[in-house]
């Protein structure tokens, strides 16, 4: 075997030898900065958009995820739900959701919603920040009264807000439920934090 067979065998294997730990280097270089794309969980808390899948959420339930630190409420209203929100306009103090800080122009609306099945709002008492109660379920309630239509009721200090997070009258709570920037991925998945045109 010559000395030039065996030169050019060694210069390819230590070529790629050398290629294959170049590679390698150039991974674990680049690692840092991809994951520095990647918003943190201090990111996420401060403000980052979350993805919630909503396509086992059922007539009637309640799903909670955490956008900004707080939680948000999705939930998908039946029918009888939706049919009883306009029997309550003269018992709440913003039926007509005229505050306009409280959600954006397009849940400026009766059900509060893109989608008037599916609620989004942040689940904290405009009053003084507690997370309010869900009482759902329409009829006799110890707390709320016999005739309690359904809704969510903050235990703190006695607010109470129908299935569209408005508020009543006549309660601590100044304002109705925030509701959040969101817009639909899909049928099945809900983006908080941002809407359709971007906004945040």
């Amino acid at each position: 075997m010559s000395n030039d067979v065996v030169d050019r065998s060694k210069r390819r294997f230590l070529t790629a030898v050398t290629s294959g730990v170049g590679a390698v280097g150039v991974v674990f270089a680049a690692t840092p900065f991809v994951l520095s794309m990647m918003p943190s969980a201090r990111a996420k808390a401060a403000g980052a958009p979350v993805e919630a899948d909503i396509s086992k959420l059922e007539v009637g339930q309640l799903l909670t995820v955490e956008w900004r630190g707080k939680p948000v409420w999705i939930l998908r209203r039946s029918p009888d739900m939706l049919k009883a929100l306009p029997n309550l306009d003269k018992q709440l103090a913003d039926p007509a959701s005229k505050v306009v800080d409280q959600q954006p122009t397009y849940a400026q609306n009766p059900t509060r919603s893109v989608k008037p099945e599916l609620l989004v709002v942040v689940g904290i008492c405009t009053h003084l920040g507690c997370s309010p109660v869900k009482k759902l379920e329409p009829g006799s309630d110890a707390i709320l009264g016999h005739d309690w239509p359904g809704g969510f009721f903050c235990p703190c200090h006695g607010s109470k807000f129908d299935l569209a997070g408005r508020v009543y009258k006549n309660v601590p709570a100044p304002t109705n439920l925030v509701v959040p920037p969101y817009s639909y991925l899909s049928d099945t998945r809900i983006l908080i934090g941002v809407d359709q045109k971007g906004a945040a």
